[in-house]
């Protein structure tokens, strides 16, 4: 059984299919069409709503593409969608400022958009370009209306007045304590089930128990699989619950993440220890999809095209896997074997990444090569761990995504650039050496030779950035 909140509602569960999505449930099951579905994957935004849920004793909203979350993600939280919006009668700020600035035309995009406003509205106190841009970037919009839909934003975020949600935020708060998971639940129906652990012990004694099952974190790349391909999920074990796995602290000489840390969490300690590795979370996808996707999962889905692992191989990285309660510690360049095969062992599951704390004279450039800017896919990634002294590269890790089956490190390039002084001659021969490094395959993304070249162009641009600062570029590489 599961409990949540469908705007001001209580909803309870006992018998839903767990590979039920939410776009699902709200379509066909309540009959509530304002949400719409465009792709089916978590590319445009026009299935967005928002879900609240209690974080340091007020209300936390954020955005999460329907089509992508499985209806037991939403136990214990509240359900808000387009319909909710209109109260007594009268349209919501960001309805109305939509209606206003003229932000609908064909208006299929639209629900998904107020969406994003709303939550745009509710987590800042001001209008602010950046964070608009930010909170819009994954929601599409076919007939091109972006400008009156911006002009929307910073009207509804610039004259924002309290509304019903905020009247009843008290008593929301309130209903979500009283709903909050207090013991293992489940969610069942006919040969399919979700099991929904709070503890890590619980999780691997369940996993342990049913090691055939798909841990579903925030799911934006397991859902896929029932989306897309229509392949059923017979027993999912979700961990969004279990608050250690979801824990990030900074101890030491060392940065703890849990692996059912979202995205949206990490990027704050991530990019104050490490700024490109922040600018590169927030072309990571679209907010929805940081809300909801984890490191653990882009870690665990062992994709050699996945954004975060290339960076954490070059800093160093590594992971605590739990087997039935038995951990062991694992650099992460050694958990890839070969494409989409780890080194995690049946009903072994990823717990912890331990992630390096930044050193005197170290930098960390990563780059992202992508046909779009904003929520697009990897065709090289590139992650450059230099630490320079008096001009000589004392130590140099090096890594590639999108360059082999595998995220991986550059040795040979490595190699060449280790002890040797920090000049062009020395570039073009570590340049050189990328070529002993990678064999990259041609697919629809880019040819062998466009990633080989990109690969050391990249190198190159790290070297001018850090030889002269004040003439490079220092914007994240993109096509």
């Amino acid at each position: 059984m599961i409990q949540f909140l469908l705007n001001r509602e209580l909803r309870t569960e006992h018998a839903l299919d767990p590979n039920l999505t939410v776009l699902e449930y709200l379509r066909q099951h309540l009959r509530k069409t304002g949400t719409k579905e465009g792709c089916a994957s978590g590319d445009c935004g026009a299935c967005t709503v928002v879900v609240g849920e209690v974080v340091d004793e007020r209300l936390r909203y954020r955005t999460l593409n329907s089509c992508l979350t499985f209806v037991a993600s939403l136990h214990g939280k509240q359900l808000i969608t387009v319909e909710d919006l209109k109260h007594q009668g009268k349209l919501h700020d960001v309805q109305q400022a939509m209606v206003d600035c003229h932000g609908s035309q064909c208006g299929f995009c639209t629900p998904g958009f107020v969406m994003s406003l709303f939550a745009l509205q509710k987590n800042g106190s001001s209008y602010d370009k950046h964070a608009t841009l930010e909170a819009l970037a994954g929601n599409l919009c076919r007939c091109t209306g972006y400008r009156p839909i911006i002009d929307a934003a910073e009207q509804a975020c610039s004259q924002r007045r309290p509304d019903q949600f905020d009247a009843s935020e008290a008593d929301t708060l309130a209903r979500l304590k009283a709903i909050a998971p207090r013991e293992t639940a489940e969610l069942a129906s006919a040969d399919k089930r979700c099991l929904l652990p709070l503890t890590v012990a619980n999780l691997a004694e369940l996993y342990a128990a049913n090691p055939q099952a798909r841990l579903l974190a925030g799911g934006t790349d397991l859902a896929l699989e029932v989306t897309q391909f229509h392949r059923p999920l017979p027993v999912m074990i979700h961990v969004g619950h279990i608050e250690e796995m979801k824990r990030i602290e900074v101890k030491g000489d060392a940065i703890e993440i849990g692996a059912a840390a979202a995205l949206s969490d990490c990027h704050g300690v991530l990019a104050e220890e490490y700024p490109d590795f922040g600018e590169l979370l927030q072309r990571f996808a679209s907010l929805q999809i940081r809300n909801q996707g984890t490191l653990g999962g882009n870690i665990g889905n062992a994709s050699p095209i996945g954004d975060a692992p290339p960076l954490l191989i070059a800093l160093g990285a590594r992971i605590v896997l739990n087997r039935n309660g038995q951990r062991r510690t694992l650099e992460l360049q050694d958990y890839f074997l070969d494409y989409k095969v780890t080194a995690r062992q049946e009903a072994e599951f990823i717990e912890t990444i331990i992630v390096p704390r930044a050193r005197p004279n170290q930098t960390l450039r990563a780059y992202k090569v992508s046909k779009r800017l904003d929520d697009d896919i990897s065709a090289v990634c590139a992650a450059f761990n230099l630490t320079l002294e008096k001009g000589v590269v004392r130590e140099a890790r090096i890594a590639f995504g999108g360059m082999a089956a595998i995220p991986k490190r550059a040795s040979a390039c490595e190699k060449a650039l280790q002890g040797a002084r920090f000049d062009q001659a020395l570039i073009e021969r570590a340049c050189a050496a990328l070529g002993e490094d990678f064999t990259p395959l041609s697919d629809f993304r880019a040819s062998r030779e466009y990633r080989l070249l990109t690969a050391q162009n990249l190198l190159r641009k790290c070297f001018l950035e850090l030889s002269a600062p004040t003439i490079a570029t220092r914007v994240t590489a993109h096509v």
